[in-house]
Parts: structure tokens; sequence; C-alpha cells
């Protein structure tokens, strides 16, 4: 694997520079951009392997940009927020954002999460170049559901749906162990292999989830809540 290139997207210099610098020191490649149009320019022109975007910036926003770029890229995408953004990191994570960091945050806080999304997305990128193996496949069905573990697909009702590392991680976790009731902070744990603390974060990727495998979301099939504890995957 070539080292890995993170485009940061931050209005404020100070604060993109500084970004920049802990990162290089950290050995990823680094580009960066002021606003969101300049930021999906640079995605078109470069390989990007994550994006550290801010959610407030003139020209385009955050949110909108990553509405742009995950039409046709599944890279992990970290937003910055202020603390009094609350409805913008919901949104932003709702649009295909997979974490957030608020501001103002510590640099070692910031590489914690940008560590944590490339070594996942890193396994996830060389599952998807080793393509698809006759051997060994594993694959979990549930109703209409099939996940193919080894070319990282989902199928609903025999139909391919795209779903983003995260999303698919999750799926895979609930799937493997039907019936099976998981907390928010054990998918967090099992997902970053780290202690949970931002597990709020999941709740917003199941009702993503949802929507790509559920008729009515609103009345679930497949992917339930048990209030006060957590989700399962419905065994069929």
């Amino acid at each position: 694997m070539e080292k890995y290139h993170v485009l940061v997207v931050e209005d404020d210099k100070e604060i993109r520079d500084g970004i920049e610098i802990y990162l290089k020191n950290q050995g990823y490649e680094v580009s960066k951009a002021e606003d969101g149009v300049e930021g999906l320019k640079v995605i078109e022109q470069k390989e990007i392997h994550l994006a550290i975007v801010d959610v407030m910036m003139p020209k385009m926003d955050g949110i909108h940009m990553v509405m742009e770029l995950r039409k046709h890229h599944d890279f992990p995408v970290i937003m910055l927020s202020a603390k009094s953004e609350e409805v913008d990191k919901i949104m932003g994570l709702n649009m295909g954002a997979d974490d957030y960091v608020t501001k103002p945050f510590t640099p070692l806080e910031l590489l914690a999460r940008v560590n944590s999304h490339l070594r996942r997305y890193g396994k996830y990128l060389s599952i998807m170049e080793a393509g698809t193996r006759e051997t060994n496949e594993k694959v979990y069905t549930i109703g209409g559901l099939e996940l193919n573990e080894e070319t990282v697909e989902l199928r609903v009702d025999g139909e391919p749906v795209k779903v983003t590392p995260m999303e698919f991680k999750i799926l895979l976790l609930l799937m493997k162990n039907p019936g099976r009731v998981f907390s928010a902070d054990e998918i967090y744990e099992r997902i970053w292999n780290e202690k949970a603390i931002n597990s709020d974060t999941i709740m917003v990727h199941i009702r993503n989830i949802r929507e790509k495998i559920e008729i009515n979301p609103k009345e679930p099939k497949y992917l339930k809540v048990v209030w006060g504890v957590g989700y399962k995957m419905e065994k069929q």
C-alpha cells in the first residue's frame, strides 16, 4: 500500500496548516482546500484515502461537499464542527460522514480518529483489491439480505446495494450474530477496536443502514431496536 493521502478541507488557515503539520509528522501525504468546491476538485485530481472536512465553510459547506463526494467515493470522512453545531453533526453523518470531531480538539484526538479510520479502510481496500476469490467465500444470509464478507458486497432481494465501509462493518457484526443484541457502545468498540467515546454516531449509521435494507425503515423487518439495550438483526 502506498502512503495514505489525507485531504484537509478547512477555511481557517491556522487550523488547516496545523492539521497538515501533525499529519505529515505521522507520515501521511496531505492536500489542503479552503472550501467544499476546492475540496471536490482535489478529490477528482488525486487519490484520497481520507478527508477531514469542516462543517461551516464559504462557497460550499462541509455537508454539501460530503453529499457530492459520496456519489462516487467511499473513503472515510471525518467532519469538524463546533459544539454549537450539534444539528450539523447529525446532518453530516446522515449525508455520509463516518465520524466527527468537535472543536476545539487536541491534535492527538484527531490523529487517533484518522489512524483508526485508515486502519479499517486499508483492510477494506485490501479485500477489494483481492477481488472475488472463489475459495472460502463467507456469505451471510438473513431473509432477503445477503452479505459477502470476501467481496464486500450487500444484496437486498437479489439487487446490489451500495454501503459505506462503516455500514458494512456494522451489518457484518449483526448478521454474523443474528438475534443477539449489541449495545451502541459494544458495536462501537468492536468496530473501532477501542473504548467507546462517540457511540451516538452508531445510531445514525443504523438509521442509514435501515434506509438501504428495509422496505419501510419505520417498521423494520431486519434491523430491530431493543429499547434501552441496543440493536439486533432479527432471525428470519
